[in-house]
């Protein structure tokens, strides 16, 4: 495993992270919670130190599978990341709330504690911005959390740059999570920013929600509410044909290097400076341990160069 340190926190972090979205086991295809925990454990006795998680993945259930998960030593070797800020998820109305007020920050860090049987959490993000809540005031409620030692860096998750500078005026942020891929790149300006002042992220969609294994080359029939087709656009048109353009060039450097497309992924996206590390999902000890095995090796500078200009000429 290859670490980063990060700079604002300054921690080690392994530079691939667990995911655990679809371990929540809600509209994300099918998944076990003994595979899932058995996939992090993989994970981690490879290296992997970090496990980030939220109470919206599925009511609150990716965070009890992630606190079952850690026990057994597991709590002492990792870094635990979740969220606040839209509850568990979706309401009655399927609508998924906003609020990052200091009542609802200090009510879901508890309720985060006693479903990951935690004493504290290492990085705690605002999950997404609250338009109706000043900035000042999260951050605020965040500080106290962490002079009363229940968490220990401040992250904002889908922040763009002037939400940021408003955090800052209150606080140091020492984390941010934003979408990023080789199919996904519109954050790209901002991580680079936000490393520049020492802010390091935790990418996730690193795998395009699966589409950058090249196990998927025809449009799938899935349930039309899966998040895969409800939060992301790979699967559709006109992106799906362009992600398909993608993965020749991925076949090719995987005829190469006797590699799976996953590992190309994984390492063209970490090898980018201003990647802290990639949150990719697992359901099973195979996929944790392919995934693992990208930080094998790397790809050449000559590698990198030909993806990126495939990426370029696509504008995917």
């Amino acid at each position: 495993m290859r670490y980063k340190k990060f700079q604002n926190a300054g921690v080690e972090v392994s530079e691939l992270a667990v995911g655990t979205w679809a371990i929540g086991g809600a509209r994300y295809g099918e998944v076990t919670e003994k595979s899932s925990i058995d996939a992090i454990h993989a994970m981690v006795d490879n290296g992997v130190n970090l496990i980030d998680t939220a109470p919206a993945y599925n009511c609150g259930c990716s965070e009890q599978i992630v606190g079952k998960a850690l026990k057994g030593g597991y709590r002492d070797k990792v870094f635990i990341s979740t969220k606040f800020g839209i509850g568990d998820g979706m309401d009655k109305a399927g609508v998924i709330p906003r609020d990052s007020s200091r009542a609802a920050c200090f009510k879901e860090c508890e309720d985060s504690l006693r479903r990951l049987d935690v004493d504290y959490i290492d990085f705690y993000f605002v999950h997404w911005p609250d338009v109706n809540t000043p900035v000042a005031e999260t951050m605020d409620a965040m500080l106290e959390l962490k002079k009363q030692g229940k968490i220990r860096f401040i992250g904002v998750s889908n922040f763009d740059k002037a939400l940021i500078e408003e955090c800052l005026k209150t606080t140091m942020i020492d984390v941010f999570q934003p979408p990023y891929s080789m199919v996904n790149e519109s954050e790209k300006e901002l991580m680079q920013w936000c490393y520049g002042k020492g802010i390091n992220t935790l990418s996730y969609g690193s795998l395009g929600s699966g589409i950058l294994t090249g196990a998927i080359r025809e449009i799938p029939n899935w349930d039309p509410l899966d998040f895969r087709f409800t939060f992301y656009d790979f699967y559709k048109e006109p992106k799906f044909s362009k992600c398909q353009e993608l993965l020749k060039t991925m076949d090719a450097i995987s005829a190469k290097n006797g590699k799976p497309l996953a590992q190309i992924a994984l390492n063209w996206a970490t090898q980018k400076e201003y990647v802290g590390t990639a949150l990719c999902g697992v359901r099973n000890v195979q996929e944790a341990m392919e995934n693992c095995a990208a930080f094998d090796w790397k790809l050449t500078a000559e590698e990198m160069a030909i993806l990126d200009a495939k990426l370029a000429e696509l504008k995917i």
